[in-house]
C-alpha cells in the first residue's frame, strides 16, 4: 500500500513541487498486478504493479516511447479495441478484476472514463457533445439531460464560457474549451476514474493552467490518472508519480518522494535531466 505524502519533504532535484498532499487514510481504488501489453510479438509493458488511491492524482511520467500511453490504455480495456493487441495480468477496480471472464468492456468504459491527447469534439453542438453518452445509455428527457450538462460543465470549469452557447458547434471553441468540453462529456456517464493521455500537450499555456487547475478540482470527486511528458507538470498537479522507462515500470511513490529521494539511480538520471 502506498504511504500518504510527507509533507515536510523539500525537493532536491531540478523540478519543485507544489501539490498539496492527500489525507493519509485513502483506500485503493485501482490496483494493477503484473501488467503486460503486447503488439504482437513486442511487449511494450512489462509485469508492472501499482496502486492508484482513492481520489488522488497519480502521475505517470518517462521519455517518449516508454510505454505511458499503453499502459493507461490498458487500464480501461481500450485495447480490446485493437485485435493485435494482447493484454495479460490484472487490473482491480475496487478489487474486482476488469478482464475477468464475463466483464463488459463498456460497463468498465463507463466507470473508467478517458480524455485523450487532443481534443475530439463531435460535429454537433455543445450541448450534445455533453450529453452523448447519457443519451446512448438511455436518457431522453431534456430536463434530465440539461440539468447533466449543466452539472458536467460546472464541474469542467466551463459553465460560465459556454451557457450561451450550448446550441452552437462545439468546433467553435477553442482548443482549451474544447478540452474540457471533452471532459465535460467524460464526467457526463459519472465515472469513478478519469484516465487523462497528455491532456494539455496541445494546448497554450493559459489553457494549459486552467486544466491543472480543473484536474486539481476534479480529484475532489474522482480519482485521476495523467500520462504527462512534463515532469514540472507532475509536480504541480500529483500526489504520486510513476516512472516507465522501456515498457518497465522503474519506480512508483509520492511525487515528493519520486523527485527528491529517488531510489532507482535511473530515476534521478531522468528527471536530473542525463536523457530522456
Amino acid at each position: 500500500m502506498l504511504q500518504a505524502p510527507d509533507r515536510e519533504d523539500q525537493p532536491l532535484m531540478y523540478v519543485t513541487t507544489t501539490k498539496n498532499a492527500p489525507e493519509p487514510s485513502v483506500a485503493t481504488k485501482l490496483q494493477i498486478e503484473r501488467l503486460s501489453v503486447f503488439y504482437g510479438n513486442f511487449q511494450a509493458i512489462r509485469d508492472a504493479s501499482l496502486e492508484v488511491p482513492e481520489n488522488c492524482v497519480m502521475s505517470l511520467i518517462g521519455p517518449s516511447g516508454c510505454g505511458k500511453s499503453t499502459f493507461i490504455r490498458a487500464v480501461n480495456r481500450m485495447h480490446d479495441l485493437s485485435p493485435d493487441v494482447r493484454v495479460e495480468g490484472k487490473v482491480l477496480l475496487d478489487g474486482a478484476n476488469i478482464y475477468a471472464p464475463g466483464v463488459d468492456a463498456v460497463t468498465i468504459r463507463h466507470r473508467i472514463g478517458m480524455v485523450f491527447q487532443r481534443p475530439n469534439p463531435f460535429p454537433k453542438t455543445v450541448f450534445e457533445n455533453v450529453v452523448y453518452g447519457p443519451r446512448i445509455h438511455g436518457v431522453s428527457s431534456r430536463k434530465k439531460l440539461m440539468e447533466i450538462a449543466e452539472r458536467s460543465l460546472r464541474h469542467a470549469a466551463l459553465w460560465d464560457e459556454v451557457k450561451d452557447r450550448l446550441d452552437k458547434s462545439a468546433l467553435d471553441l477553442s482548443g482549451g474549451q474544447q478540452q474540457r468540453m471533452c471532459i465535460a462529456r467524460v464526467l457526463a456517464v459519472e465515472p469513478e476514474v478519469i484516465l487523462m493521455d497528455e491532456p494539455a500537450s496541445a494546448l497554450d499555456p493559459i489553457a494549459t493552467s486552467k486544466i491543472e487547475d480543473l484536474i486539481g478540482e476534479l480529484q475532489r470527486f474522482y480519482t485521476v490518472v495523467i500520462v504527462t511528458h512534463s515532469m514540472q507538470q507532475a509536480a504541480r498537479i500529483s500526489d504520486y508519480t510513476a516512472f516507465f522507462l522501456m515498457g518497465e515500470l522503474i519506480e512508483i511513490g509520492t511525487t515528493t518522494e519520486v523527485f527528491t529521494k529517488p531510489k532507482d539511480k535511473r530515476t534521478e538520471d531522468y528527471i536530473t535531466g542525463r536523457y530522456g
